[in-house]
């Protein structure tokens, strides 16, 4: 008698432990779904209310920004700033560039499915992941280590697989996977380097913004015809220096 109360205790006791831990993880499930579909509808606004708004009428690419994951790619203390018309600082001195300006440069280039995307700077990942869905390869350079490794944790991790990131100079460019049907640099330099122009194949764009130091840059955009560069100078703005080792 005293085994089967005994019995009968221990799996009221273990029904009393299994309900909360139970109602524990459904809440957080719970949790998780709200703060996904949050965070799409504050993607979608950003879209429609700020690129759009804009002036962006590439639907691919306002496609594109409906679709990648901002706040993935932000520090997690600044997830309330991730859909918000403005850069977000992501350490090292770097910053995630504001979405406006993401989508104005990847739309200037003019992108194709069979493209091949040479990216120089790619500090969160997100303009990559933006590339990533809609051309075929990206190959973006990362100077500071500790953002290349962890740029490449999270598009490894939302399945950004046609994304090649490679910790070092980016002045030089990528010569083993050279020529590039586009270039798009997120860093401000006081001349384009020439390995980087070197590398651009013919019918090539580029864009990047340049200009002297601690100043507002001019984004140029750069086309490759019959050997020759023409650039046209596209609006002011204003970015991180380009930094070499």
């Amino acid at each position: 008698m005293f085994r089967t109360e005994s019995k009968i205790l221990y799996i009221i006791a273990m029904r009393t432990v299994l309900i909360p831990s139970f109602l524990f993880a459904l809440l957080i499930m719970s949790s998780n779904i709200y703060a996904q579909t949050e965070f799409e509808k504050q993607r979608n606004d950003m879209v429609t209310n700020q690129i759009e708004a804009m002036g962006i009428t590439d639907k691919q690419v306002l496609e594109t920004m409906r679709s990648v994951p901002r706040h993935e790619f932000v520090p997690e203390n600044a997830r309330n700033m991730a859909y918000v018309d403005s850069p977000v600082a992501i350490g090292k001195g770097q910053t995630i560039s504001q979405p406006f300006i993401v989508a104005f440069m990847t739309s200037e280039l003019k992108l194709k499915p069979t493209d091949r995307v040479l990216e120089i700077g790619t500090g969160s990942g997100y303009q990559a992941a933006v590339l990533s869905e809609l051309v075929a390869e990206v190959y973006t350079i990362e100077i500071v280590e500790s953002l290349g490794l962890k740029a490449t944790e999270t598009l490894d991790r939302l399945g950004y697989h046609n994304v090649k990131v490679r910790i070092g100079d980016g002045y030089e460019g990528w010569p083993d996977e050279a020529p590039f049907d586009a270039i798009i640099i997120t860093a401000g330099v006081e001349e384009i380097p020439q390995p980087l122009l070197d590398q651009l194949a013919e019918g090539g764009r580029m864009i990047v913004p340049v200009g002297k130091k601690r100043s507002v840059r001019q984004l140029v955009l750069v086309k490759k015809k019959n050997g020759k560069y023409k650039m046209r100078n596209r609006m002011p703005v204003v970015f991180v220096e380009f930094t070499r080792n």
